[in-house]
C-alpha cells in the first residue's frame, strides 16, 4: 500500500477549494475555525430550516438558532408570525431536531446479504434487494407487510440496485455479476444488475405477492446494449427514473451512460462518458435535462442534453476527490449534490464551479490499491485534491468493499438540513451539512452499511448490511421491543 505523499501534500496548497470535517474520536474538532460552509447553500439550508423571526424572539432580548418546540406552538397560537400557521421552514425547524436515533426496530433478518433499501417518494412503500436474486416490498403503511416477494431473473450475483418508478406501479432491476477469478465484484445499483444489459421491470401494483420472474408473472426486459446483442461483458451499475417516469438513466462497465425512452421502449441516448466505470447516474433535477455521474476515474461530470456540442463532451467536469466515486444524489435543484468517494470522503458540489474539462488526478499512488480488500490507508485521509471544485467535504465514515451510498436528508421535514450515509464499519452517519458536525451515530449492524433511506415525511430511517437485517430507526419509537445488542440469529428466512 505505498503511496506517493510528498507531490500531493506539497501541491494541496496550490488549489485547495474545500472544507474538511474531522473524523469522529480524532483530536481536530468541527468547528468555526476548522470548518465554515460560507457558500450560498448555507443560506438557503438555513433560510429553509430555520422559524419565522417573530417565532424565535419570543424572549425579549434572547435571539437563539435553534427555538424549542413549546415556545414555537405558543407562539402559532399568539399568532406572532401573523399568518396563523407554520411555514415550512418552521415545520422543518421543529421536525429536524428529532432525528431518528432510537430503535433499532428489526423490519427483516435474511441469511444473505442486504445491499439496496429505499422507501418510495411517498414513503408508503419500502424496497429491500438481496444478494440470492431476492427483492421485496414491503407495505409501511400496513405494518411492514410483505407487500411483493420477488424472485429476480437471470440473476447470477446479487440484487445489486432497484428503482421505483414515480407512480409506485413498476420496480425497475437489474441482474449482476462481475468476477474476476475467484473474487466477485460487488455492483450496487437501484435496480438489480448482472453482467447482462437487460434492466426488467416488475408490476409492483399488481395482486400477486409471490413474482416469480417469467413464472407466476412477466418480468419485461429492456435492452441497454447499443448494438441489441446483449453481451455478456456488459454490465449495468446504477439506474434511476426521470421523474416524469418515462426515461431511465444508467451508468455501464463500458464507460458510457444510457437513457432508454420507455414511451418509445428504445435505448434514445449513448455517451462514452468517462475513461472508467461509470458507478453512479443520476438526473439532476424534475425537468430531466441535466444528469449527473461519478466514475471510477475520480470525477463527477455534469451533462446537460439540451446542447451537447460534441458526442461524449460534458457541460463540466468536478474533480476533487482522490479516488473512485461510489455514489451521487442531487439536491433536487439542478445545481448541488453530494458524491460519496472511495477516497472516504462525501463531497458537496455547486455545478458553477466546474470546469469545462479535467483529467483524473494520479499523483497519490505509487502502488495499486483495491478498496475490494485493502484498508485505506491512515496517512491518505487527510491528503487533499491540488484542485478541489468542491465546496466542502465530510469524513468519519468509510467507504469500502462495497459501493456504499450517501443521501441529502428529506426536504419535507428537514430542509435537506443533514447529509447521511451507511459505512463499512457497520455504523450509519448523520452529518450537519452546513456546520459538518457528525449529529448523530447508529450502531446495530455487524457487517458493512451499504444503504439507509430517510422516511421522506416522517422521522424514521431504515439500514440494511451485508449482515442479512434491515432495521428501522424512530423518534420517539413506536413501542415494540428494541432489536437485543447481543442478538442471536434465530429468525432466519431460508430461499432454496
Amino acid at each position: 500500500m505505498g503511496y506517493a505523499m510528498s507531490r500531493l501534500e506539497a501541491e494541496s496548497e496550490l488549489c485547495d477549494g474545500g472544507n474538511t470535517i474531522p473524523e469522529p474520536g480524532s483530536s481536530k474538532r468541527a468547528s468555526n475555525s476548522l470548518f465554515k460552509l460560507d457558500h450560498e447553500i448555507a443560506q438557503v439550508t438555513k433560510l429553509k430550516s430555520s422559524p419565522h423571526k417573530q417565532l424565535a424572539e419570543l424572549v425579549p432580548g434572547m435571539h437563539k438558532s435553534s427555538v424549542s418546540t413549546v415556545k414555537m406552538l405558543v407562539g402559532r397560537e399568539a399568532n406572532y408570525s401573523a399568518r396563523g400557521r407554520f411555514s415550512a421552514a418552521d415545520r422543518c425547524h421543529m421536525l429536524s431536531r428529532y432525528l431518528p436515533v432510537n430503535g433499532p426496530w428489526l423490519v427483516d433478518q435474511m441469511s444473505t446479504r442486504a445491499y439496496v433499501s429505499q422507501f418510495s417518494a411517498d414513503g408508503s412503500l419500502f424496497v429491500a434487494g438481496f444478494q440470492g436474486s431476492y427483492i421485496r416490498i414491503y407495505n409501511v403503511e400496513k405494518g411492514w407487510k410483505v407487500q411483493k416477494n420477488i424472485l429476480a431473473k437471470s440473476l447470477r450475483w446479487t440484487v445489486t440496485d432497484t428503482s421505483l418508478s414515480p407512480d409506485q406501479r413498476h420496480l425497475e432491476y437489474v441482474p449482476v455479476i462481475f468476477s474476476d477469478g475467484d473474487y466477485v465484484l460487488p455492483l450496487f445499483v437501484w435496480v438489480y444488475a448482472s453482467m447482462s444489459p437487460i434492466v426488467h421491470i416488475v408490476d409492483a401494483g399488481s395482486a400477486e405477492t409471490e413474482s416469480l420472474a417469467n413464472v407466476t408473472e412477466f418480468h419485461d426486459g429492456l435492452d441497454f446494449s447499443s448494438s441489441g446483442d446483449g453481451g455478456y461483458s456488459f454490465g449495468i451499475f446504477s439506474v434511476k427514473f426521470s421523474t416524469d417516469g418515462r426515461e431511465l438513466v444508467a451508468g455501464s462497465n463500458d464507460d458510457s451512460i444510457y437513457v432508454y425512452d420507455l414511451e418509445q421502449n428504445k435505448l434514445s441516448l449513448r455517451i462514452l462518458a468517462h475513461t472508467s466505470d461509470v458507478n453512479t447516474v443520476c438526473f439532476a433535477d424534475e425537468s430531466g435535462h441535466l444528469i449527473f455521474s461519478g466514475s471510477d476515474d475520480n470525477l463527477c461530470k455534469v451533462w446537460d442534453r439540451r446542447c451537447f456540442i460534441a458526442r461524449g463532451k460534458p457541460a463540466g467536469v468536478l474533480s476533487g476527490h482522490l479516488e473512485g466515486i461510489t455514489f451521487i444524489d442531487s439536491h433536487g435543484d439542478g445545481r448541488y449534490f453530494i458524491s460519496n468517494g472511495k477516497d472516504q470522503t462525501i463531497k458537496l458540489w455547486d455545478i458553477r464551479k466546474m470546469a469545462p474539462n479535467a483529467t483524473s488526478y494520479s499523483g497519490l499512488r505509487n502502488y495499486e490499491w483495491d478498496y475490494r480488500w485493502m484498508d485505506y490507508p491512515y496517512e491518505a485521509r487527510d491528503l487533499k485534491h491540488p484542485c478541489d471544485q468542491s465546496v466542502a467535504t465530510y469524513k468519519g465514515h468509510s467507504v469500502l468493499r462495497t459501493l456504499i451510498r450517501c443521501y441529502f436528508s428529506p426536504a419535507y421535514s428537514t430542509g435537506q438540513k443533514y447529509i447521511y450515509t451507511g459505512s463499512h464499519d457497520s455504523c450509519v452517519y448523520i452529518y450537519d451539512l452546513v456546520t459538518g458536525e457528525l449529529v448523530a451515530l447508529l450502531q446495530h449492524h455487524k457487517s458493512p452499511v451499504r444503504d439507509c433511506s430517510w422516511h421522506p415525511y416522517y422521522p424514521m430511517l431504515v439500514s440494511s448490511s451485508w449482515d442479512g437485517d434491515v432495521v428501522k430507526w424512530e423518534f420517539p419509537g413506536n413501542g415494540e421491543a428494541q432489536v437485543p445488542s447481543t442478538k442471536k440469529r434465530i429468525r432466519r428466512r431460508q430461499f432454496y
